[in-house]
């Protein structure tokens, strides 16, 4: 197949989020089994990102956010935005002639692109890892104000030549990495002709079971440093733990709220017991290993979660909140110990302690964590969107 594969932002210049993740594991896979794959991203970059990567990869679709914002642009900087990535989708249609186009996450682009593809009768595939498919509409600086003005988006739509309104219900087939962030798009577009679930998985090559040891109160947060994430959580419970109680944060990410961070620790004395981390993916297997259990104390709605996974995959007992997505596979007692209320560091404390009082429970963890992790792998999920955009086409995968 060819494949025109549009998203926001592709690695390196992400924000080190799964979803990015797994959307260049996919094209990875596809190509090395004989797919031509080109990848349309964002012109958003990094400062500090490495060189390019992949070949193929062309960061030229202007986009509404910026800084974690949406600054307000007016009416002649919105239509030459517009007019911009039209230029540069219809540019790509031309030279790859895709059988398919390939969605990743559109939120703050122009979802004009979505309907310019559909009226061309391009077979679609959007691949769903949060709720841009509810928040993306109101964001977009060119559709949103002609949402409920169908005479005004009409009259605009001569003039300018441009997708005024789009058309998520049909434009493509949508696969949803969890059940709970399909219903959610569901609640919102209950029209969605073909809205289907599609777990993603880990890298089951990189991470596999190493041998138990001895608890010693290593504890390991391990993800993006974002306040729905609940890090500082963490932090206000080791300060209800043993004294040779150590927590490893490991990752980056708000900037502002990492620095809430430090002086949460510093505030509660409890420099020399945490430590940041900023290892390289290849080593997080390592890092999982070192630590005796894995917190996941997220407070929002978590689309899916592969940290847990992850953790589970190399044998270490996660600490859970389980919400969104993630309790969809998290089983307190079977595979990890999820603590409630969510919000509360006495709970998560105590979780921690109900862990290190019982051998028997972190081996029960391991055995059931081992056997979740065994059916959620990246291969599976990267071939599942595959065959959907192989019947999209009309062909077998």
């Amino acid at each position: 197949m060819r494949v025109l594969s549009i998203g926001m932002m592709y690695p390196p210049h992400d924000l080190g989020g799964g979803y990015e993740l797994t959307w260049r594991s996919a094209v990875r896979e596809w190509r090395a089994g004989g797919d031509v794959v080109r990848v349309l991203a964002s012109d958003w970059r990094r400062p500090d990102a490495p060189p390019e990567l992949d070949d193929d990869v062309h960061r030229q679709l202007r986009v509404y956010w910026r800084d974690h914002g949406f600054p307000r642009l007016g009416l002649r900087a919105r239509l030459a935005l517009e007019r911009e990535n039209a230029r540069v989708l219809d540019r790509h249609l031309d030279e790859l002639r895709p059988d398919a186009v390939n969605w990743w996450a559109m939120g703050g682009m122009s979802l004009s692109l979505v309907e310019r593809v559909r009226r061309a009768g391009i077979p679609a595939v959007g691949v769903v890892g949060d709720d841009w498919l509810n928040w993306g509409p109101r964001a977009d600086g060119w559709i949103r104000p002609f949402r409920d003005r169908p005479g005004l988006a009409r009259a605009v739509e001569r003039v300018s030549g441009l997708p005024t309104t789009v058309d998520l219900a049909s434009s493509a087939t949508w696969l949803f990495n969890s059940e709970t962030m399909r219903a959610s798009a569901l609640a919102i577009h209950p029209d969605l002709e073909r809205a289907e679930v599609a777990n993603p998985g880990i890298d089951d090559s990189a991470y596999s079971a190493v041998e138990g040891h001895a608890w010693g109160w290593r504890l390991l947060y391990l993800g993006r440093m974002d306040r729905r994430k609940g890090v500082h959580l963490a932090i206000e419970a080791l300060s209800l733990l043993p004294g040779e109680a150590t927590l490893v944060l490991q990752g980056g990410g708000d900037a502002d709220y990492e620095r809430e961070l430090r002086e949460l620790a510093a505030e509660l004395g409890l420099e020399r017991r945490v430590t940041w981390a900023r290892e390289p993916r290849e080593r997080l297997a390592d890092v999982y290993a070192a630590s005796d259990a894995v917190l996941f104390p997220v407070q929002w709605e978590e689309p899916w979660g592969l940290v847990p996974l992850e953790a589970m995959a190399v044998g270490r007992p996660v600490i859970a909140t389980g919400t969104g997505g993630s309790g969809e596979y998290l089983r307190d007692g079977e595979n990890c110990v999820i603590f409630e209320p969510r919000d509360s560091p006495d709970a998560l404390a105590a979780a921690v302690v109900r862990l290190a009082s019982s051998e028997e429970l972190r081996e029960r963890l391991r055995a059931g964590g081992t056997e979740t992790a065994a059916r959620f792998t990246e291969a599976a999920y990267n071939e599942r969107i595959r065959a959907a955009l192989a019947e999209a086409v009309g062909g077998s995968p």
